[in-house]
């Protein structure tokens, strides 16, 4: 009889990743586990003390997973900025579960937007607006601010089935909030 293959700490939270992304994250537990990995929970909670610790892991690997996803501009747009907002919002269209996972449920470890807009990791994106609008990181920030805002609630509306997806709108109202935070900006409304 051949020995049992060893379930690894990384296939449980591939397999719990997928069990998010198609059925939701409220849907993991060691026994859905199980199922995905064809063993027992006994492996799962062997490798994980808590089935908690494994949706820790999870959100970390989906929070990844979104970076990289809105990070790949290809030039689809006209400007980095409308390009970088419609990954976001494509983001939440298509792969709905892991939005709400990550933004809409109480494991969002950031502790709001003027954090996020501070972050190291933030600093391209800053850079990306502050070349595009020719302003400087502080004004980037406001006219981010005001762009991220209009672009999580179409997001948030999409991914909780409110509303339909429409490109050439939500491009629209994009273009219009950016140039208008830019405007209201050079007003010194900003």
């Amino acid at each position: 009889m051949p020995p049992n293959a060893k379930i690894t700490k990384e296939m449980i939270v591939d397999a719990a990743f997928e069990i998010a992304r198609s059925d939701g994250a409220e849907s993991i537990n060691a026994r859905s586990i199980a199922k995905k990995l064809g063993c027992s929970t006994q492996p799962v909670m062997y490798q994980f003390k808590t089935v908690d610790e494994i949706k820790e892991e999870v959100y970390r690997k989906a929070d990844e997973f979104h970076s990289q996803y809105i990070s790949d501009i290809q030039g689809r747009y006209d400007d980095p900025m409308t390009e970088i907002g419609m990954l976001y919002i494509k983001f939440a269209v298509e792969e709905r579960n892991l939005f709400r996972y990550l933004f809409q449920s109480d494991r969002l470890d950031r502790n709001g937007l003027d954090e996020m807009i501070a972050s190291e990791e933030f600093a391209p994106v800053l850079a990306i607006i502050s070349e595009a609008a020719n302003v400087d990181f502080s004004a980037a920030r406001d006219i981010f601010a005001a762009v991220f805002l209009t672009v999580h609630g179409f997001a948030s509306m999409l991914a909780n089935n409110s509303m339909e997806y429409d490109e050439e709108y939500i491009k629209k109202i994009l273009t219009i909030v950016f140039m208008g935070a830019i405007g209201a900006m050079k007003e010194g409304l900003i």
